[in-house]
């Protein structure tokens, strides 16, 4: 099962074992994970999800689609690799994945 780690605003970090086909966001709410507010529950409809890809694993989780593109407007600090973890798939080729959590969610 793929692993994933969850570094919050104030250097915390959370790993979790992640099952294929879930999301990284789904992995943090099942797992407590603070700083993930989710509020519209994965669809896509908020930006309570966001979070920084690790450069390392920015070309594996892919670019945001027009739709993500359009809620990371309503991101606080929105950066480079910042993704809405409703949006990332998990697979095992995401086995190792750090995304880190902005210090607020939108």
């Amino acid at each position: 099962m793929p692993k994933i780690t969850y570094i919050t605003a104030d250097g915390s970090r959370t790993e979790v074992d992640a099952p294929n086909g879930s999301t990284v966001m789904e992995n943090a709410i099942k797992n407590m994970v603070p700083g993930i507010e989710a509020e519209c529950g994965g669809a896509c409809a908020c930006a309570t999800c966001h979070v920084y890809v690790d450069e390392a694993w920015a070309a594996k989780t892919g670019s945001p689609d027009p739709m993500e593109e359009d809620m990371l407007d309503f991101a606080y600090d929105v950066q480079p690799t910042s993704r809405l973890s409703c949006q990332i798939k998990v697979s095992d080729e995401l086995d190792g994945l750090v995304v880190r959590i902005p210090e607020r969610q939108a």
